[in-house]
């Protein structure tokens, strides 16, 4: 397995032991359905699969350093296609689908710029989506156009230049000699890129996350992700025993480094399932956890809650977790609610509290920034709320002390990666000072794709905008430095939805703000709007606000937690005429309380 002591070893990517290991029959991926077969895939199967893939791209004249984006359903051919391109030599991006909940303009548009910005060669997608897609600015593929997977190899000896070849020599053909296709770590199936020293090369684009998530792609080395896989699984202490099981979407860091790279490249099975699937029937995730003695499992921190109220007392029957290593809270600001609903609620499946486990991380950095040990609790630190939202301090009070909160810690930074606190000016801050988080390893991004006009480091240090502590070597996030909201995993831009509501008929153009409210039921972020309308009319006003909410979920899929419609010159400004979201928010939360 790769590990920091043997990193070197590995060139790229394609040295994944799903593509080198001996073991044909060992399975890569299990796909998990609701009311479906399950579906095996053996080494064997993916790696024909992705063989033929990458034939098919490079028949459709896809050349190394190509930027493909990956616009598919979550399923498996979605799976095979990145990682063909990745072995044409191509550089691939998961991308989300358009939804019934997104406006089909505002998704055209936006992916219209990202082929514009990032210079996209083709977008991958299915027969039904691909009508849909015209006019993005590059061709779309339809899967239909593309060799089926898992089929006797006349696709592939097609070849990619029209002439009948074998699968490795049409590689070679279209990657450049026998150089380029020296036998992978494990000696079974070629590595176009080791012996040309293209590890430094991006392998592949992760879009970050905002409300649309499209023109910022953040490019990852080979050798970048190969850091970020060795220090983790060190950080985890993964063996080839473990097994991951996920739900997450494969276009998040979350889902696609941890519930899809890791195991992949590590040799060890992967319990996957649709995160559609997931949300409709939760309890799916403990089946499998439970058929496939599952050990290690990422969810954000929304997931517990949405386990915790949905899952039915019979859909567990005769399920255990007991096999669980880690239950890893990721992705948002992580509660101790969260976890405590969940063990509560599950306990008598086996989940214990030493599974309970938290990771910061971020797209920038691959992923993982830091991890909880395992077999550790979190470390809770119960501070005093006064000192910390006055004098930015994390100063330690008694459980139970008037005006105590608990923060969860996030754990130590796993190998290869630093984090410093910083100040306004730059400065570093002492422990339990609230400062920004600034990040520093060997596995960040190489650039934002194409985008010049953004310079993601100072000085080799990546200003993450979070707000947060350092206490006995751990790292506390409180908060972001910026207005970005978290809701059920979705990073949203509050400005996203303004320019929104303000196209909405009633709304008073220019006179709306947007802000997150953290809600303890549904253990995230709610949306919460706040609009002048012209109208004082009560029945006028409830359509406005329909309308409002229609637009919003159209627009970015959004659900609204709050809407409150109020009378012209309710907002606060700046003295420069801007709209003052803290203060807006504030002056909304005392009129809440007083009502009540």
């Amino acid at each position: 397995m790769l590990s920091p002591s043997n990193r070197t070893r590995y060139h790229t990517l394609l040295d994944a032991a799903v593509l080198t290991a001996p073991d044909d029959t060992a399975p890569a991926i299990i796909y998990v359905q609701t009311d479906q077969p399950t579906i095996t895939v053996t080494r064997a199967d993916f790696r024909q699969a992705v063989r033929q893939y990458a034939a098919a791209l490079g028949a459709q004249g896809i050349i190394p350093g190509d930027l493909v984006i990956v616009a598919h359903t979550q399923n498996l051919e979605s799976i095979y296609l990145f990682w063909g391109a990745m072995l044409a030599g191509a550089i691939p991006s998961m991308f989300p689908t358009l939804t019934e909940k997104l406006d089909r303009t505002i998704y055209m548009q936006g992916l219209a710029e990202l082929a514009r910005l990032s210079e996209v060669k083709l977008v991958l997608t299915t027969d039904e989506f691909a009508p849909l897609l015209g006019g993005v600015g590059c061709p779309v593929l339809p899967s239909s156009s593309l060799a089926p997977p898992l089929q006797p190899s006349a696709a592939l000896e097609r070849g990619l230049g029209g002439e009948a070849l074998q699968p490795s020599a049409a590689l070679e053909r279209r990657l450049g000699g026998d150089a380029a296709l020296e036998r992978g770590n494990g000696g079974q199936v070629g590595t176009p890129f080791m012996a040309s020293g293209l590890g430094d090369k991006v392998a592949f684009l992760q879009h970050s996350s905002g409300t649309t998530g499209l023109q910022k792609g953040v490019a990852l080395s080979h050798q970048a992700v190969l850091n970020q896989l060795a220090s983790y699984s060190a950080a985890l202490n993964l063996t080839e025993q473990d097994v991951i099981v996920s739900w997450l979407p494969l276009y998040h860091d979350m889902g696609l480094i941890a519930g899809f790279l890791l195991p992949l490249v590590q040799g060890i099975p992967l319990v996957l399932m649709s995160p559609f699937d997931w949300v409709q029937h939760p309890a799916l995730l403990f089946r499998a956890i439970h058929d496939w003695q599952g050990t290690l499992c990422w969810l954000p921190n929304f997931a517990y809650h949405h386990c915790a109220r949905r899952i039915r007392e019979r859909d567990l029957a005769g399920l255990s977790a007991e096999s669980m290593r880690l239950f890893i809270n990721c992705s948002e600001p992580v509660h101790l609610e969260s976890h405590q609903q969940f063990l509560e609620r599950f306990a008598a499946l086996g989940v214990k509290r030493e599974m309970m486990a938290v990771s910061y991380a971020m797209a920038e950095n691959t992923f993982a920034v830091t991890q909880t040990p395992p077999g550790l609790e979190p470390t809770l630190d119960v501070i005093d709320r006064a000192a910390l939202e006055q004098t930015g301090r994390a100063i330690p009070v008694p459980i139970g002390a008037p005006g105590a909160i608990t923060k969860v810690s996030c754990g130590p930074t796993i190998p290869g990666t630093e984090i410093q606190v910083i100040g306004s000016a730059g400065q570093p801050l002492p422990e339990r000072t609230v400062g920004e988080l600034v990040v520093r390893s060997d596995c960040m991004l190489t650039e934002y794709y194409r985008r010049p006009d953004l310079q993601p480091f100072t000085q080799g240090w990546y200003h993450t905008g979070d707000l947060g502590y350092l206490a006995g070597g751990e790292v506390y996030v409180i908060g972001r430095s910026k207005d970005l909201i978290i809701n059920a995993g979705k990073n949203i831009f509050p400005q996203d939805l303004e320019a929104i509501v303000n196209t909405v008929p009633g709304i008073h153009a220019g006179r709306a703000v947007v802000f997150g409210v953290w809600d303890e039921r549904e253990g995230t972020e709610l949306v919460a709007v706040i609009a002048e309308v012209d109208s004082a009319d009560a029945v006028e006003r409830q359509q406005v606000g329909r309308g409002l909410r229609e637009a919003v979920s159209k627009a970015v899929g959004v659900s609204l937690g709050y809407v409150h419609l109020v009378e012209a010159g309710w907002l606060i400004k700046t003295s420069s005429g801007k709209i003052a979201r803290n203060a807006n928010r504030e002056k909304w939360l005392r009129e809440r309380t007083s009502v009540r």
